[in-house]
């Protein structure tokens, strides 16, 4: 099968997904039920299923193409979109925002958790910015290292608001860090929307010169590319679109991780191919985990963070073994 036919199958099937998933668990009657305007099966369709099926969707699809463009900057299978401590620094501002309550950040209304997110996200790659450029240039492994640094730091602030808080709000955190779609606010939607597909976008546009950095920097320059340009650019887009899903979703762990890795088995190195598949392959694979979170103790839920934890503890080992193996990065 040809890569196009493949790339092709996964939109496909990922699309069957997004639109089967608000359907399961549903006790429909009839298909019919969901178009009468105040039937309970058509506010629970319309006002929960579907707005966080697409949430999911989008949340997945942005993670994985954060983590393919991390993977393709550290060279590495085992990069992550929480390799910089982007995730962390998201969290960090989520946490600030859940601990304040009803005070000056929640005058932003349904952007203020975006918002808060975005601020800590952006003070984490800021300080990782920083301290590699203070070590001179934009090495690779020394921002790997102020990543894996930086990481430490926030998680840190983020168990000392949660201690400084009170008994609901460190529960709040607490639920949240675990990563969950449940009780979503469907007015942040748009912009999730708009950050993911403006960051794939800009990721499209970048292929060419992500495939050369891929295959190394010294090749990348000597092809015109301007490379440390090039891995602020994409590290900025990357880490923004970690940041509006983290708002959203929580710190959701290891889909940037696999779902990159396994396209990148069957499909190779470029990533003008890649993307679509990984966008789709994403969002589609976080679908069916939220789905699983639902149903699998119904009507309790358990936290979808969990979930891809438990998928890709594993998946992790095997990936750290199969690169040690062989002495492949990819």
């Amino acid at each position: 099968m040809s890569r196009y036919w493949k790339i092709s199958l996964v939109i496909a099937l990922s699309l069957l997904v997004l639109l089967f998933s608000p359907f399961c668990g549903l006790s429909l009657i009839s298909p019919e039920v969901i178009w009468i305007p105040g039937h309970p099966e058509a506010d629970v369709f319309w006002k929960l299923r579907l707005p966080r099926t697409v949430a999911a969707f989008l949340a997945g699809a942005g993670l994985s193409m954060s983590g393919m463009v991390f993977q393709a900057l550290f060279r590495n299978p085992l990069a992550t979109p929480f390799t910089l401590g982007v995730s962390s620094g998201a969290s960090f501002g989520a946490s600030i925002y859940f601990w304040l309550g009803g005070s000056t950040l929640a005058l932003a209304g349904s952007l203020g958790p975006l918002a808060a997110s975005l601020a800590g996200a952006g003070l984490s790659m800021g300080l990782v910015y920083a301290v590699t450029r203070a070590k001179g240039g934009f090495s690779t492994a020394v921002m790997l290292l102020a990543g894996v640094i930086i990481n430490f730091f926030f998680s840190s602030l983020v168990m000392f608001v949660q201690y400084l808080s009170d008994s609901h709000d460190s529960l709040r955190i607490m639920h949240w860090l675990m990563g969950s779609l449940a009780g979503l606010e469907t007015a942040g939607l748009a912009d999730l929307g708009f950050v993911v597909l403006a960051g794939a976008a800009a990721v499209g546009l970048m292929a060419p010169e992500i495939d050369l950095l891929t295959a190394g920097e010294e090749l990348a320059a000597s092809r015109g590319v301007q490379v440390n340009a090039a891995k602020v650019r994409l590290f900025l887009v990357s880490s923004i679109t970690v940041g509006a899903v983290v708002s959203l979703s929580g710190p959701i762990g290891f889909v940037g991780l696999m779902v990159p890795h396994v396209c990148r088995l069957g499909l190779g190195w470029s990533h003008r191919l890649l993307l679509p598949a990984v966008f789709f392959g994403g969002g589609s694979f976080l679908v069916l985990c939220d789905l699983a979170a639902r149903l699998i103790l119904a009507p309790a839920e358990i936290p979808i963070g969990i979930i891809t934890a438990l998928l890709g503890g594993p998946f992790f080992l095997w990936t750290l073994f199969k690169s040690t193996r062989t002495g492949d990065v990819f």
